[in-house]
């Protein structure tokens, strides 16, 4: 952009340059803010219905292709592997397209990923189908965090920037309905619906996102700040906040040096700066965001939700209409319940209830925090010009991570047991929290323009204020 229309946009905020960030605080939810993010926020749906789905499909899939149990753990995790591509080409792609487009591409291609799965004659064409609907899972968990937390107000912008895990969740659900209501159906036919269907929310989503407003801070990165203004006055409460807001965004995207000539940004650079030469604060960011996406999928969660049925099938549940309602009604404690069952004959009720209710325990826990708060920090703490591809490479950990968690939770769990499993995962969570006590520090009420500093060495409080290393 150029440093004339840096300074008009600074200018504009003169009546209020006096406060600090966090001065002028929105008495209330903006409403356009919250309708942007929950737009966005519906692409999650696409990965929750294909964990939910999954998990009650593969049993017929198993019995109709007649695959043995390698390829269903190659099924389940060749989806989360392929998405490790679109979360790596996810930031770069909406650095140069846009965030708004980056989620119509994504809805786009679990779209066809999904047909592909709906009409697949065969295990490489259902293959195929989960590569190019993972490709789309990838873009889409980098992308609707980034932009919710772009368009959020500093005071909102955990509960809209959490708002992905609500509606994967929803779609987890939604899954586990289908699953129950098509269970019925021939063998053939069933799973395959299942899968389809999954066409039906993308297609939604991806006309639905067309009314959007694009990123302000992308826009500004563009040098577009006309444009950028105007969405700030619809996700603000009043001029004087949108003035501001715009203030904040210009001076962090001038500090970052993002093409000021031209006004053009295309993300060119950035891989080098964030994995060859970081400076101290972006080495400090990259531990944390990455960190906190590896240890969310070290957690089994993922795992835990797509073998449910083989969990409960070993805990004594046989019938498949009760897997499915007992998933739909109690989305971990297993170990004690697990252990118990290996070694009695009788299957006691008490502790199949236990199991159940143990499952209900680790979903409900993840998905109050670790879920959400992984999304949240992954997008909120790279500055400007790192933003999107940061949080791209970090989601890339995270989608490596749950596919190898996918691919061998069941032949980890037939050799030290579903017990043995869920005690290492429990000892995984208390490293985990170990790791965020020490690593990652609170983001509450700071605005995208003030989370630079929290990463910055205590003795550069004066680089600070002039804005170095801020986003």
């Amino acid at each position: 952009m150029a440093d004339t229309e840096l300074a008009q946009a600074q200018e504009a905020i003169s009546p209020v340059g006096a406060h600090s960030p966090t001065s002028i605080k929105p008495h209330r939810l903006n409403n356009h803010a919250l309708a942007c993010a929950l737009l966005a926020s519906t692409n999650s749906i696409l990965l929750g219905y294909d964990i939910g789905v999954m998990s009650g499909a593969v049993l017929f899939i198993k019995e109709n292709l007649e695959i043995s149990s390698t390829q269903v753990e190659i099924m389940v995790g060749v989806l989360n592997v392929s998405s490790l591509i679109g979360s790596l080409a996810s930031g770069k792609t909406s650095d140069y397209i846009g965030r708004r487009y980056t989620i119509v591409l994504a809805a786009t291609t679990f779209l066809i990923g999904a047909l592909l799965m709906g009409l697949a004659p065969s295990f490489p064409f259902l293959m195929a189908g989960r590569v190019i609907a993972g490709i789309g899972v990838g873009y889409s968990l980098m992308i609707a965090p980034v932009y919710s937390a772009e368009i959020s107000p500093a005071m909102a912008r955990g509960f809209l920037t959490s708002l992905p895990e609500v509606f994967t969740v929803f779609g987890i659900l939604l899954g586990y309905i289908v699953n129950y209501a098509l269970s019925g159906l021939p063998q053939h036919i069933n799973w395959r619906l299942m899968l389809g269907l999954a066409a039906i929310p993308s297609l939604l989503i991806g006309c639905g996102v067309i009314a959007m407003p694009e990123s302000p801070r992308w826009l500004v990165m563009q040098g577009r700040l006309d444009d950028a203004k105007q969405v700030l006055i619809k996700i603000s409460d009043t001029i004087q906040e949108a003035d501001f807001r715009l203030s904040e965004i210009t001076k962090a995207a001038s500090s970052d040096h993002l093409d000021s000539s031209s006004g053009k940004w295309h993300g060119h650079g950035v891989f080098k700066e964030l994995l060859l030469r970081p400076s101290r604060p972006v080495r400090r960011m990259l531990i944390a965001a990455i960190g906190i996406n590896f240890f969310m999928q070290a957690s089994g969660n993922d795992a835990v939700i797509y073998y449910c049925p083989e969990v409960f099938k070993d805990a004594g549940i046989h019938s498949k209409k009760m897997l499915f309602a007992g998933m739909a009604l109690s989305l971990a404690v297993l170990g004690m319940g697990s252990k118990f069952l290996e070694h009695s004959d009788s299957k006691p009720m008490w502790a199949i209830v236990l199991c159940v209710v143990a499952v209900c325990g680790v979903v409900s826990f993840f998905s109050i925090g670790l879920g959400p708060i992984t999304w949240v920090y992954s997008s909120e703490i790279f500055p400007l010009r790192l933003r999107a591809q940061g949080s791209g490479l970090a989601i890339s950990v995270n989608r490596l991570v749950s596919g190898v968690m996918s691919m061998t939770f069941l032949t980890i769990s037939k050799k030290i047991t579903f017990g043995g499993m869920f005690f290492v995962l429990s000892g995984i969570m208390v490293v985990a929290t170990v790791f965020f006590y020490v690593f990652m520090p609170e983001t509450k009420g700071k605005t995208l323009e003030e989370i630079g500093a929290l990463f910055e060495d205590k003795n550069a409080e004066a680089s600070i204020d002039d804005g170095r290393e801020m986003g």
